[in-house]
């Protein structure tokens, strides 16, 4: 064979040609197995994202046996810090954690300098974001989300060393902003609020004498789609902009008209170029702050850039010279870099068919808790594998709506009360049945024929594409906050927990929560199948249940499937008498009357906003009108 006279001629050859022959076929055979390898192995990037988000979905370990280590020690192997690889190499992936056995590297690793700033920086753009350990899930949400979308060349602040020691044992790339802040959620509005606005105004101000474009986001909110690409369509703008706009001023993707843009510009969400125009704003920003703690930060960049606003650049970008006459603003659409009412309100991007950038969770209420739901009712949050899997499983239902609730008659204040009370009466025999079975309530899409805003208002905002009806956020009608909120039980009764109306569409649901579902079917006592006996069981993963149960029949038929973790019934009204204990049944009403809230408001009165009242059908007479006098303005109860 040709292989073996090959082989004899190598062997009758002088050692010189020996030797090249062994090195070509060695040569050929190491090749061979990298190119298989290649071929066969696991995909590494993959692997290497699913070990990361394996380690920011899960319960951090480390955090609670490492100590911040302030100081070297001699006798104790410290972790090189997170920013030490030379400038030409590729940055570390941030999903390279860093070895338990090892000590943190000092505080002053971690300072912000345009060293540690360049590590992370690609075609001269870092993005940024920073907050407090309260912010924690929202960070890792932020974090998780831009790196689905293959972005890495981005940083993020920590106002305390909790949150900089947790994200370093992740190895997120974080650095100290020395703010010392509190790390619990400080409010909305509070001083301390004030505070961390300031900060990134000093941010800003100390980023961009390094030369980098930054990309400064708040924490409460997300990225859809990879930004950096249609930042790069203006390159003559010193500085890109959101804003609060809820009326389109165009239906493409280009930049608003900034001539009919009248909602404040939201520096939720802005992209700076390290132009002078651009350092100089920062600079008196900054000082305008500094010397005024009464003035909100949003307020304060609304003001000196309307010092001069106009003209425009151009006939065709529509950029604006601002501020000082010589700086070059563009303002980003709201259709696409999305508010929370024109994400989750008039889903003006869907409208309009055009797919979103970002969606930053502004115009809700209930608080941190509020923008936390409602990225979960968009399946845009991370959370951690056991929220998908509570003890004792869920419990879920198919609301039923007439078609004249949604469509009959004008939208206004009495249609819409009429429309969202008959939701609320079956979410409150939902509530009540998940705390008799001990289960998570999911809550049903709601649906509403007016927008709530802070303001007296029409019903919807006029130019808007607010459609009616339309699927509005929970936090519309209900108490979020409040709904979470640990309230004594002796007072209150037991806890129900709750999730999202979209969970278990959530791709994040394990597949033994999915498999694992009871459909409940009620049906009229005494007709076939409808009997309840101590060997109750479901054929086919169904169940026939009676109308008018009582509590003793829930617990007697239910007890056999408490393994299973759905139980979703076809409908719950007239599901559920009543509790049969009298002080049980006080205390859940003393619990879910102070879960629902406001609607706001009637136009042209001190007085416009209406209570919501979770058994407003036991009030004959009730009408949906705002409180007559300021002793009548309370909730009712």
């Amino acid at each position: 064979m040709a292989w073996r006279k090959g082989c004899e001629e190598v062997a009758n050859s002088k050692p010189l040609f020996l030797t090249i022959y062994t090195v070509v076929i060695v040569g050929i055979v190491v090749s061979s197995f990298y190119v298989f390898s290649s071929i066969y192995s696991t995909n590494p990037s993959a692997a290497q994202s699913s070990a990361w988000l394996s380690s920011i979905s899960s319960e951090d370990t480390r955090v609670t046996d490492q100590t911040l280590n302030v100081s070297r020690s001699a006798t104790v192997p410290i972790v090189p810090t997170p920013f030490s690889w030379a400038q030409n190499e590729r940055p570390r992936s941030i999903w390279d954690v860093p070895p338990t056995n090892k000590r943190m590297p000092p505080l002053s690793d971690f300072r912000l300098t345009k060293a540690l700033v360049q590590q992370r920086v690609k075609d001269n753009v870092v993005i940024v974001t920073f907050g407090n350990y309260a912010f924690m899930d929202f960070i890792l949400t932020w974090v998780k989300q831009l790196r689905n979308l293959e972005v890495s060349n981005f940083l993020v602040g920590a106002m305390d060393t909790k949150l900089l020691e947790a994200l370093y044992w992740k190895g997120i790339p974080v650095f100290d902003m020395g703010s010392h802040m509190s790390t619990v959620d400080v409010g909305w509005g509070s001083p301390t609020f004030h505070k961390m606005g300031r900060e990134k105004v000093i941010l800003i101000d100390s980023i961009l004498p390094f030369g980098f474009e930054l990309l400064m986001c708040d924490t409460d909110m997300v990225w859809l789609k990879n930004p950096l690409p249609y930042l790069a369509r203006y390159p003559e703008a010193d500085i890109l902009t959101s804003s609060d706009q809820v009326i389109p001023t165009v239906v493409d993707d280009s930049l608003e008209v900034w001539q009919e843009v009248s909602g404040a510009y939201n520096i939720g969400i802005f992209h700076w170029r390290p132009t002078e125009s651009a350092k100089k704003l920062a600079k008196q920003w900054k000082e305008m702050l500094l010397a005024d703690d009464k003035i909100w930060d949003q307020n304060g960049f609304n003001d000196i850039l309307h010092n001069q606003l106009g003209p425009s650049v151009d006939d065709e970008s529509r950029l604006v010279f601002a501020f000082d006459g010589k700086l070059k603003m563009g303002i980003l659409p709201a259709s696409i870099f999305c508010s929370g009412h024109t994400y989750f309100v008039q889903a003006m991007y869907q409208q309009l068919r055009l797919e979103p950038y970002a969606v930053h969770t502004t115009f809700q209420y209930g608080g941190t808790e509020g923008k936390r739901h409602r990225l979960r009712e968009a399946m845009l949050f991370l959370d951690p594998p056991e929220y998908y899997n509570p003890p004792g499983g869920f419990l879920s239902f198919k609301p039923y709506i007439p078609k004249r609730l949604m469509l009959s008659g004008e939208h206004n204040v009495e249609s819409h009360f009429t429309l969202v009370n008959y939701q609320i009466k079956q979410i409150r025999t939902a509530l009540a049945i998940a705390s008799l079975l001990n289960r998570t309530l999911v809550m049903p899409p709601l649906w509403c024929r007016i927008d709530r805003l802070w303001y007296g208002h029409p019903g919807i905002l006029e130019g808007s594409m607010t459609r009616q009806p339309f699927l509005c956020p929970l936090d519309h009608v209900f108490e979020v906050n409040v709904m979470l909120k640990k309230l004594s039980e002796e007072e209150f009764g037991p806890q129900i927990d709750f999730r999202e109306y979209s969970i278990l569409d959530n791709p994040s649901l394990p597949s033994e929560v999915k498999k694992s579902w009871l459909d409940v079917q009620l049906c009229k006592e005494g007709t076939e199948g409808c009997d309840v006996s101590n060997d109750t069981t479901s054929v086919g993963g169904k169940l026939k249940f009676p109308k008018h149960s009582n509590e003793e029949t829930f617990m007697k038929v239910f007890s056999s499937f408490k393994d299973i973790k759905v139980i979703k019934f076809s409908s719950v009204q007239d599901a559920f008498q009543g509790f049969t204990d009298k002080d049980r049944e006080d205390k859940f009403r003393n619990r879910v009357k102070r879960y629902v809230g406001i609607w706001c408001c009637v136009p042209d009165q001190s007085l416009g906003h209406i209570y919501y009242d979770m058994y407003w059908d036991e009030k004959p007479g009730w009408k949906a009108i705002p409180p007559q006098t300021s002793q009548d303005d309370h909730p009712p109860w």
